[in-house]
This record gives structure tokens, sequence and C-alpha cells, in this order.
């Protein structure tokens, strides 16, 4: 028998809960105390009728989810260029992996997983083609500089839809700004998802790095395995564990300093093994030749620049507007259009 929730309204009447409501009081009363609950949310810089049925955050997670920039993320490299198999990460599926690492904290930690989960999947929105390689072309070619995650915050908060953006609100978009290690995000929730960003790149990259042959499963250091253990599921458990141990009705997020350190380890292995290796960065002198020379296509021809840039262009330049089109290509397009720039077709007999 279903069960409809009453309160009496300040003039004395009864009011039935629509399924926004019930869910808002749900979170009063089941979350911690330190969880963002959606009823207190800061809002967004346009406000809007609530949904009768979803949360503010649960409409966030919606928005970024039906988004063209979170579709894009199929054909972003996450580590591997164009690697040469169906099973190597890409930026999507990373961040899928990001999305669910983190609501399994938030949810033991009785934190906002709708937040969590919003902020998760938005979080790398503004990468570059090519992953970091484009990313450092961009931050050396554009005055004052690139970092996706601040464009992935642009992306969410002016870029998506037609430059209209997608309204999110500000715990949404705080937090997909300051996910990364060096940020201060301004909920819980943003914390949780900056870590899970780190322990899915980590672990997922072994794996990765694994399968193309840049390491084998011995090369791990041994003070690691023996702090996390020897398979992918071990490690990933290892680190959601020790947070949830150590977090557990705390306004902090944070690691044990042990597992802190041994992580530290491990991603200072992983740079030197993988991420400066010469296999991964194999085609990273022909990836940054393409970013270059598209931006400085777009920064002399501007009117070359999709249509829906134009209002980044008028407001903030052509420098910016270039670096816009560029990080919301995927690697595949960026090729396909160097190649129409650039290399010559042949002649038609």
């Amino acid at each position: 028998m279903a069960v409809v929730l009453l309160y009496i309204t300040g003039y004395g009447e009864e009011h039935t809960l629509n399924a926004r409501e019930r869910q808002e009081e749900l979170e009063r009363s089941n979350l911690s105390p330190y969880a963002a609950k959606s009823a207190d949310t800061r809002g967004r810089e346009v406000e809007i009728e609530p949904c009768a049925i979803r949360t503010a955050f649960q409409r966030d997670r919606d928005r970024v989810i039906h988004s063209k920039a979170f579709r894009r993320l199929k054909y972003k490299t996450q580590v591997f260029l164009m690697p040469d198999g169906d099973h190597y990460r890409t930026r999507l599926t990373h961040t899928l992996e990001v999305s669910q690492i983190a609501r399994t904290i938030a949810r033991a930690l009785r934190l906002n997983e709708d937040l969590t989960e919003a902020i998760a999947l938005a979080h790398d929105v503004g990468h570059t083609p090519f992953g970091h390689v484009g990313e450092s072309v961009l931050n050396e070619l554009l005055p004052g500089g690139f970092e996706h995650n601040v464009q992935s915050r642009r992306v969410m908060e002016f870029l998506e839809n037609d430059g209209k953006g997608k309204n999110l609100t500000l715990e949404v978009r705080d937090g997909i700004e300051h996910h990364k290690r060096d940020g201060t995000p301004m909920t819980l929730e943003g914390k949780v998802v900056s870590y899970a960003d780190r322990i899915a790149y980590l672990n997922h990259d072994i794996e990765d790095a694994i399968r193309a042959g840049v390491l084998k499963q011995s090369d791990i250091p041994a003070k690691c395995i023996e702090a996390f253990g020897d398979t992918h599921g071990a490690r990933i458990n290892a680190m959601i564990q020790d947070i949830i141990e150590n977090c557990e009705n705390q306004p902090d997020i944070c690691m044990s300093r042990a597992c802190e350190a041994a992580m530290n380890t491990l991603r200072g292995f992983m740079f030197e093994r993988v991420y400066l290796d010469k296999v991964a960065k194999a085609e990273e002198g022909k990836a940054q030749q393409v970013v270059k020379a598209l931006f400085g296509y777009y920064c002399a021809h501007p009117e070359m620049l999709s249509d829906e840039y134009a209002e980044a262009l008028a407001r903030d330049g052509v420098g910016t507007a270039a670096a816009d089109y560029i990080s919301g290509m995927t690697d595949r397009y960026a090729i396909h259009v160097f190649q129409e720039i650039y290399v010559p077709r042949s002649w038609s007999y």
C-alpha cells in the first residue's frame, strides 16, 4: 500500500508532497549533517521552476548526460593516443569509472549521491583531444593559460546549449572546476569526486599499460602491493575503504596518511614508467603539431569557427574562441579537420 506524505503548511492546510519534495525530505532525514542537501542548493545563474519529479542535483545530472560535450568524451584520449584495441579506456569510460567510485564513497558516507554523480559525469567535459597533450599545447598558446577543469565549467556554464549553458547549480559547477588534486571544492561531494578521479585513473592506467606491454604486473612497487593488494579490484577497494573508514561522520574527505603516501608512491611510479614513457608518448609529437596547427589556423581565420562559438568570439576574443572550438573536438575530428586544412587532396581526373 502506497504511503502518501503530508505536511501542514503555515496556513494550516494539508499539502501532498510531490516526488521531488519526498526526496528532499529523505535527504534531510537520512543524509549526513555534512552532506549537501538539494533543497538548500545555492542556486543557478538563472532561476527556474523546480521540477515536480527530480531534485535540483538529479536535474543537473540529467542535463550533463544529455549534453553534446558528454557524448564527445567517447572519442577522446585517456592516456594512449588512438590505441589499437577495443578495451583501452577513453575519456568517457574514465568518467563512468570515476562516477562509480565516487558514488560508492558518497553512499557509504551518507553524502548526496546525486550531486556527486553530476559532478563526476561533467568533470572532464572540457578536456582536449589527445588528452593532456592537447591541454599542455593550448596552455602554452593561449594567453592566460588553459586548464581542462576550468574549461569543463566553462562548457557547462557558457558553451553548451548554443551559448546559453546548462544552467547548473553552483555546487555542481564548483565541483567540476575544483576536481583537480590541488582543488578546493565547496562540498564534501566535490572532494569525493577529486579522490575518485585519482583512484580511477591510477588503477585503470595500470591495467591499460599492462595491456599495452608498457608495464608488467611485477613492475608495481612492492610497498604499493603491500598497501593495496596485487589486483585491479583489490587496489580500488582498498583506497575506497580507507577513505570511508577515515571520514565516517567527519566534516572532511581524506585518506589516512599511510594510504595517501602509498598512493603518491604509485602516482610517481606511473609518471616515471607510463605517463612519460616513450611508448605511451610515441605519437605525442604528431598530436602536438595537430593542435598547434589548428590553433594557428583558427586564430588567423576566425570566420571558419563553428557558428556556435560566435558569442565566445565576440565576448572573449579569437584565442579563447579557438581554444573553445579545438578543446571540444574529439581526437578523430581534430585529425579530420587538420587533414582537410593542411593535407593536399588528390586531383580528380
